[in-house]
């Protein structure tokens, strides 16, 4: 049974309920609907609630480097999970991109008919060699993991956070994965206490609680992937055991956390490219266009959530370009769906920075 996220009328969250109650509150005028940057369904009382008791909630984060699954538990019900696609590959390509293009640009400037000693090398103007040096795209990773379980703490009362961790040989000044993996827990102990896990303890738990792991194809999305990871993580919170009494012997019965159906969402981010001032290569007749940026010439922005019609049939995605008189919308995977006239597009959602595919 699906879980709705309540939120009191001061805004801080409530246990969850039931979504036929939720329904019946919004309909009654007890609640309302409110929005949030995960589109999830999610009611804020009107009233002050006669009681204020929460349970435990656990968020369990399996990072990786393409893709990371979240998963959002209590004792009694599986409440949100979430698979990632992680900006790595994209902000790796442009990072390439960018040195190539500074290496080039250093090259014009240097007259090699003169001697090495008196060329024009430009000197460095700062030390850029700090300590635990955070890469871009590593840094990315992690800060769209740290934004989605930050979302989740505004809606459910959050009390733990476990997070799986990797183990790199050498220094951990060193590795990349290892500095971001620091980096992210301190961020993340901002929100709630964290306990840290290893693989092997996420793939037991995983299995005793009889979640399935697709291993074949990791891009899928679905929540075998990466979703039920986090689920298990966050369920090691609530295992213990039972002690009953009975014929004068002391019985002992291992529990685990209930597990039920819950929402899922696929989760990215827009890859809209930064304002530029031209092209990196020349066109014909040696010009460059202006290239990059999130605003259109039609009101709308890149990445805003709308609703177009063409032909009688309504599309709705998200804003990923425009011409002198189309706007460009394209799906949650940032496929073309089709070029529509201005006025048949209708906005429904600013963009957020989030594209969030519900399953």
């Amino acid at each position: 049974m699906l879980r709705v996220p309540v939120l009191s009328p001061e805004g801080e969250p409530l246990m969850p309920t039931k979504a036929s109650r939720a329904r019946r509150w919004v309909r009654d005028g007890k609640a309302r609907i409110v929005t949030n940057d995960l589109s999830l369904f999610a009611v804020q009382l009107i009233e002050t609630p006669s009681g204020t008791e929460t349970q435990p909630i656990a968020v369990g984060v399996d990072p990786g480097k393409l893709f990371s699954g979240i998963g959002v538990q209590s004792s009694r019900a599986t409440l949100w999970r979430g698979h990632l696609d992680l900006p790595y590959p994209k902000i790796r390509k442009r990072m390439e991109t960018r040195r190539i293009m500074r290496r080039t640009r250093r090259s014009r400037r240097i007259n090699r008919k003169i001697p090495y000693s008196v060329r024009a090398h430009r000197q460095k103007r700062f030390d850029n060699r700090r300590g635990s040096k955070l890469p871009p795209s590593i840094r990315a990773n992690r800060q769209l993991e740290l934004r989605i379980v930050t979302e989740l703490s505004r809606l459910f009362r959050v009390t733990n956070i476990v997070y799986e961790v990797v183990k790199a040989k050498g220094s951990k000044s060193f590795s990349p994965v290892m500095v971001g993996q620091k980096w992210q827990l301190e961020q993340l102990a901002k929100i709630a206490p964290v306990t840290e896990k290893m693989g092997w303890e996420t793939s037991k738990k995983r299995k005793a609680l009889g979640l399935e792991k697709d291993k074949a194809d990791k891009s899928r999305q679905v929540p075998e992937t990466h979703a039920n990871d986090g689920i298990a993580l966050a369920a090691t919170c609530f295992e213990g055991r039972t002690i009953r009494y009975g014929d004068n012997v002391k019985y002992v019965t291992p529990y685990n956390a209930t597990i039920t159906p819950s929402p899922f969402a696929v989760i990215s981010r827009p890859p809209v490219s930064r304002r530029q001032l031209h092209l990196l290569q020349c066109s014909k007749g040696g010009k460059r266009r202006k290239y990059g940026g999130t605003v259109t010439r039609h009101g709308h922005r890149k990445g805003d959530f709308v609703e177009a019609v063409k032909a009688g049939k309504i599309y709705r995605g998200w804003v990923s370009g425009d011409t002198a008189t189309q706007v460009s919308v394209s799906d949650a995977n940032w496929k073309r769906i089709g070029q529509f006239a201005t006025r048949h597009v209708r906005l429904l959602k600013r963009s957020s920075g989030l594209v969030v595919k519900s399953c």
